[in-house]
């Protein structure tokens, strides 16, 4: 990363004094290597295409906040459609349709002793934002395939692991596999609008059902390209842990009035100071064990003075600093804070009677809902503002074992089907529908298999969405790869 050239000064003072041990620290932090047997021939092999990816795209399968805005039929056009396109699953796997609208397939194994593999992922898209359209290259639910490239609502949020996910169970039936290990798949609905009615009620069921699994893949990192700076091998992002979303709202009840006899401050402008001290004082930022891994294994591959940094202890409290000061990384270190929304009062010359200011801030895991509103609370420091939490807040997730037998599966697979590929853990500060399956294993995992770089990463929830189309068909050899080798013991 850049910001590590930046403490090359302060590492040379510290050498000093200590530089014969640093220098070995660092010259001990060596590129990780892999040894993985290379993947099935028949799958490897195997012929497969994007074209399904293409026409799941054209059903749009929208989710808004507004329920009564919901329009259920394209969802339910494009569960029929699943049906013709996948004669296989449909014939072999078990569908049930759960709370409506949600999918659940059941492919059983032989031996019913072994925790089922669950693989997820979501059906709903976001919308396209009014007036934007005519900035897409192609319409956002064409289905396009142009460039080399499949475009459209979905094609990396999340249908590339709805449709993956099935093209893989399909080829592996064409071979006439039959798995060991029973493998879940479960597809929400409204994964974009919280998954409560969709991966909420599917996690029940499986719960219900069999209590616990061995591991889940869900939507989350990326095989990456020329994102981590400084780094020559394409990266597999595995998430193993997300931040929590938490909305605070501040407000200040006023006098009201004509604003041509203004008190000293307005409930607005003491709204603004309550802001402004927010954004001036974050919450304390600090190493967690994921982006600890995280950087040793980046740093494994980059320059000495990388190395140096993370490799010795003393120096964490300067890479932190390092981290902090970009904006790209410093919520991979802190509970981050944005001030999103405020209203004062409907008139420019009436003073507010009631102003309210929204932040959202996006949990660290070791922190927690109370401790945030504790430090907005202390760091406000007025009396007169109202500080309360909105909606149903939730604590960010646990972290997954990284250094676990599934892990270790999920990790050989990446390894066999992406040459070069330093697979690592991270963190991931959006959110998905694995915090409703968070009880049923210790391995949530948050990884799709698709190459992706900068441009195409701009895309997901925004303009010109899309997929490689090759990238793709390849993806889909991983999925098969991987139910393959979960059903060792």
């Amino acid at each position: 990363m850049r910001a590590f050239f930046r403490i090359f000064v302060v590492i040379l003072a510290l050498l000093a004094g200590a530089g014969s041990v640093f220098s070995w620290r660092a010259l001990q932090l060596k590129p990780r290597t892999f040894a993985a047997p290379p993947p099935d021939a028949a799958l490897s092999g195997a012929a497969t295409s994007a074209t399904h990816l293409a026409e799941a795209i054209r059903f749009a399968t929208v989710s808004t906040q507004d329920t009564a805005a919901w329009d259920p039929a394209p969802f339910v056009a494009f569960r029929e459609w699943l049906v013709t396109a996948f004669p296989r699953v449909h014939s072999a796997l078990t569908r049930e349709v759960v709370n409506e609208h949600a999918l659940l397939y059941t492919w059983k194994g032989s031996d019913t002793t072994l925790a089922p593999l669950l693989l997820t992922g979501h059906y709903d898209v976001v919308p396209v934002e009014p007036g934007t359209e005519a900035m897409w290259t192609h319409p956002p639910f064409s289905g396009d395939s142009a460039d080399g490239h499949i475009w459209g609502r979905g094609a990396l949020d999340d249908k590339v692991s709805v449709i993956g996910i099935l093209e893989g169970a399909e080829l592996l039936l064409s071979q006439a596999f039959i798995p060991q290990r029973t493998i879940l798949l479960a597809f929400g609905h409204d994964e974009e609008v919280g998954g409560q009615r969709g991966a909420g009620h599917l996690a029940e069921v499986i719960r219900q059902r069999y209590g616990r699994v061995q591991m889940l893949v869900d939507e989350g990192g990326f095989v990456t390209r020329g994102i981590v700076p400084g780094i020559a091998r394409p990266v597999a992002i595995i998430s193993v842990a997300e931040k929590s979303s938490l909305t605070v709202e501040l407000s200040v009840t006023g006098a009201g009035g004509h604003s041509s006899v203004p008190p000293e401050h307005s409930a607005l402008g003491i709204l603004g100071r309550a802001l402004y001290r927010l954004e001036d004082t974050q919450m304390p930022a600090r190493m967690t064990p994921v982006m600890s891994e995280f950087l040793r294994n980046i740093a494994s591959e980059g320059a000495f003075v990388m190395k140096m940094a993370v490799a010795n202890p003393m120096l964490e409290r300067l890479v932190i600093g390092q981290l902090v000061a970009q904006p790209q990384t410093a919520s991979s270190v802190r509970t981050s804070t944005a001030v999103t929304m405020a209203s004062g009062s409907p008139k420019e010359n009436v003073l507010p009677i009631r102003a309210v200011g929204i932040v959202n801030f996006r949990i660290l895991p070791g922190d927690s809902v109370q401790g945030v509103l504790e430090h907005v609370r202390r760091v406000v420091n007025d009396t007169s503002v109202h500080v309360r939490a909105l909606g149903s807040p939730r604590e960010p997730s646990p972290i997954a074992d990284f250094r676990s037998p599934e892990f270790a599966i999920l990790e050989r697979t990446i390894v066999q089907m992406y040459d070069g590929v330093l697979p690592t853990p991270n963190l991931l500060s959006a959110a998905t529908d694995t915090r409703h399956y968070e009880s049923l294993t210790r391995n949530v995992y948050r990884f799709v298999p698709a190459v992706i770089t900068q441009p195409l990463l701009s895309g997901a929830h925004g303009t010109n969405e899309r997929i490689g189309s090759t990238d793709f068909a390849h993806g889909i050899r991983f999925w098969a790869q991987l139910m393959k080798n979960a059903q060792d013991r």
